[in-house]
């Protein structure tokens, strides 16, 4: 039933649950609330496992729920029909392989499901793919083929576009031309709802960020405020006697010149450091855990 709610997103109370009598059953959502506003793009962050991806599905119509209310362009996803479907756009996980047509072939026939697409090769060309356009499906690489999906889920011009880990086998080239098109599409007044495993993904697209964990939602905010301001209070550290140490203060200069004060004739301080708490920090404060050596080079990539 469509409404006349002005948010693009309202999601209260959402669950889904998997499972049998026998096994057990798991919360995969748990009373999770989410708004997206007309214009705007979400992050939803979260570590594997913690929901983001069931509930994405709920809200495009591919899922069921087992409680809550869900509204996606004022209609319930459940009795979402082919009008309300053409108005969003799905950037899956998934790669969808269609092997004996080429690019243009495939792009030029999901444009014609809908009623005002944009032009297919202007669409090939955004994603990166003008080169590739004659090529077979089979003859595209794995981040080649995450660029034509990304193309099958914008080329209807969509109110709302979904994009669940977009830039999935992107080259960093690739990642800041696709950054450029996605900040362009929502100048263009597309609505947009990103999960993604890059930080720095979530720092140069988001309005706001979400952070699900379990899921439910224990944190939201720009991706400067995620957290609350002590979160991003600088931190003082240094090694005192074999022990690390650290002070989170608004005045690091003060800190250290007390350090260098107590250090002695020398003022060296053994290990000091300040650091002020990035959005990485911060994310992985929420969910629980620390900045491990594969959480540092996805994000420096």
């Amino acid at each position: 039933m469509q409404t006349s709610d002005p948010l693009a997103v309202r999601v209260r109370g959402l669950r889904k649950r998997y499972g049998t009598p026998r096994t057990g059953y798991k919360d995969a959502v748990d009373g999770l609330d989410l708004d997206v506003a007309p214009g705007e793009i979400v992050a939803v962050l979260g570590p594997n496992g913690a929901g983001k991806t069931t509930t994405v599905e709920i809200l495009e119509g591919f899922r069921d729920r087992d409680d809550g209310s869900v509204s996606v362009l004022g209609e319930d996803p459940r009795d979402g029909g082919r009008a309300w479907r053409a108005r969003i756009g799905v950037v899956g996980q998934e790669s969808r392989d269609l092997y004996e047509l080429t690019v243009t072939e495939i792009v030029r026939a999901a444009a014609a499901y809908y009623p005002d697409p944009r032009d297919p090769a202007e669409v090939i060309a955004a994603v990166g793919l003008t080169e590739k356009a004659r090529t077979r499906t089979r003859g595209l690489s794995g981040g080649q083929r995450r660029r034509l999906d990304v193309a099958l889920g914008i080329v209807g011009r969509p109110e709302l576009l979904f994009l669940d880990e977009p830039t999935t086998g992107f080259d960093p080239q690739a990642r800041h031309s696709f950054w450029d098109l996605v900040t362009g599409l929502r100048e263009g007044g597309t609505t947009i709802l990103l999960t993604t495993h890059y930080l720095d993904e979530a720092a140069q697209l988001a309005d706001r960020v979400i952070v699900v964990r379990d899921g439910v939602v224990v944190a939201q905010g720009t991706p400067d405020s995620l957290g609350g301001p002590e979160a991003r209070t600088p931190v003082v550290a240094w090694d005192d006697g074999g022990v690390r140490r650290t002070e989170r203060t608004e005045r690091p200069t003060a800190v250290v010149g007390r350090l260098m004060a107590q250090a002695g004739p020398d003022g060296e301080v053994p290990g000091l450091s300040v650091t002020r708490p990035t959005l990485e920090d911060v994310y992985l404060s929420l969910i629980g855990e620390t900045l491990t050596d594969d959480v540092k080079v996805e994000a420096a990539r």
